[in-house]
């Protein structure tokens, strides 16, 4: 079972889409999938899968990425009522929210290189279970960076790890000494940790619940050390205070992208034949 049968299970259960099946039997429709607001369109793609399940077929107005305004068909959808009605719902929350997020990823963007053309917004692990890939995706379709997809695929030292291991410097020993071929992180919230880091030679020191100012003092002094680590901030930073951290940060990230942004508005409306 792929993710969108899935999807589709939890929606139709055992017995279906009981109103629909109580009301129809072969009628023919034909449906247009409209923006409600401004946005940057995402997961067109899914949703065109979604009806190819059921058993409909989707045609897309527009490519996924792309800015729309309100009033925009993104896409039309033709086959039984039945079909269309079954996968509406989940056809539109996919596409609510991921555009949401691609849409405040290239909000946040486009305020950031202003400020740093090479300034890059990435996401966080603090997903949706179950639909990290496609919150992920949406990221990377409004121009952001997934970051690591979950533990497994590159080194992320953090502040429990720390308080476990004691030191920022055993911490990073112990990772050297099994971990050769991915890339090694470490968050740190003070100065004197981050330059032991810097000292060691990690590939990326995440300055965590820095403000602007402590942050680019720490950033031009690591930077000293090792000018080819990676600067990432990440903690209480908001679409008010980004353009302050984004003159010195390689790479800001924000759980906001995904945990908490607003989704865009969708609607779905059949034109009968």
């Amino acid at each position: 079972m792929d993710d969108v049968e899935r999807f589709l299970n939890e929606d139709l259960g055992r017995e279906g889409d009981i109103t629909s099946d109580s009301l129809f039997t072969n009628e023919t429709a034909y449906a247009e999938i409209i923006a409600k607001e401004d946005c940057v369109v995402a997961g067109l793609e899914e949703a065109k899968k979604v009806f190819e399940k059921t058993g409909a077929k989707a045609t897309l107005e527009i490519d996924d990425g792309v800015f729309v305004k309100k009033g925009t068909i993104v896409a039309k959808i033709k086959g039984p009522v039945r079909s269309i009605l079954k996968g509406e719902r989940l056809a539109l929350n996919i596409i609510c929210r991921m555009s949401g997020i691609s849409t405040e990823t290239k909000t946040l963007i486009d305020l950031c290189r202003k400020i740093n053309p090479k300034v890059k917004i990435a996401a966080t692990r603090k997903t949706t279970p179950g639909f990290r890939k496609y919150e992920k995706k949406a990221v990377i379709i409004g121009g952001g960076e997934p970051h690591r997809f979950g533990l497994y695929d590159a080194v992320l030292v953090k502040d429990n790890h720390l308080k476990v291991v004691g030191s920022v410097e055993e911490a990073i020993k112990r990772v050297k000494e099994k971990i050769k071929d991915k890339i090694i992180e470490i968050e740190v919230e003070n100065e004197k940790d981050a330059l032991i880091a810097a000292n060691m030679n990690v590939d990326i020191i995440m300055l965590d619940n820095f403000d602007a100012k402590s942050g680019m003092d720490v950033a031009k002094k690591i930077k000293k050390v090792n000018p080819n680590i990676l600067i990432e901030v990440s903690g209480g930073i908001t679409k008010e205070n980004i353009q302050d951290y984004a003159s010195f940060a390689d790479r800001i990230s924000l759980g906001c992208l995904t945990h908490s942004v607003k989704s865009k508005d969708f609607s779905l409306e059949i034109r009968i034949f």
